[in-house]
């Protein structure tokens, strides 16, 4: 288990470590597995923003490098599906769709699969505009205030434990988030720090706090009776 946010070395180590496995031999062999070497492929359910896409396709993440290298460890092919939301990720992976995401084990998909152990983890925070006196987390509890949140996201769902008093306003995704905070209709905007950090470049002046409401644990899920 990661017990920090990842920064980039540590996110390039796990990286090493993963494209190494695949250089061993393929366990198309394995009856573990069978059913997706018969397939050919293994689709993993990626969703907002697990994933992006580029002027030459499809960005790299830790998600899909991850995705990338399991796969390849498998002997299979990789297909990514993409999703806008947790919720459409879910659905998919509900209807076999898909055969695999990456997501915590929280009220949401407690009950949807077998989970791994933690992956990674991603600190919950906050980032304010520059003239914001918001300065730690526990500032935003107050009446009047209105933090931009992703609908059902487990960043969202964590932060109401903490957060009593202000106003939610949502959306359905990040980007869309992020541009409630930029046209002054919230003024604070909640995510994991790595989202936050990369939009925090399009909004000069913002600042992205340094404490934490709580943490994402990401797990592989896989469905059930699928362990091993």
């Amino acid at each position: 288990m990661l017990h920090r946010t990842i920064a980039a070395p540590r996110a390039a180590a796990i990286l090493f470590i993963l494209a190494a496995a695949t250089t061993g031999q393929a366990q198309t062999t394995d009856p573990r597995v069978a059913d997706l070497v018969r397939a050919g492929k293994l689709r993993v359910g990626l969703f907002l923003p697990q994933y992006g896409r580029g002027p030459e396709g499809l960005k790299t993440t830790v998600w899909v490098e991850t995705a990338r290298s399991y796969a390849a460890r498998l002997g299979v092919a990789l297909e990514i599906v993409e999703h806008k939301t947790p919720s459409e990720a879910i659905t998919c992976f509900k209807a076999g769709d898909c055969d695999q995401l990456f997501l915590p084990r929280d009220e949401r998909a407690a009950a949807l699969g077998e989970f791994s152990n933690p992956v990674f983890q991603f600190d919950y925070t906050l980032m304010v505009p520059a003239t914001s006196p918001v300065a730690k987390i526990l500032d935003v509890d107050r009446p009047g205030l209105r933090i931009a949140v992703v609908r059902n996201h487990a960043s969202t769902n964590e932060l109401k434990h903490h957060v009593k008093q202000a106003e939610f306003v949502y959306a359905e995704t990040p980007r869309q988030t992020f541009d409630l905070l930029r046209e002054g209709k919230a003024d604070v905007m909640a995510s994991t720090r790595i989202v936050l950090i990369e939009f925090s470049e399009q909004l000069p002046g913002a600042r992205v706090l340094a404490d934490r409401y709580g943490a994402n644990n990401l797990r592989m899920v896989l469905p059930k009776g699928k362990t091993e």
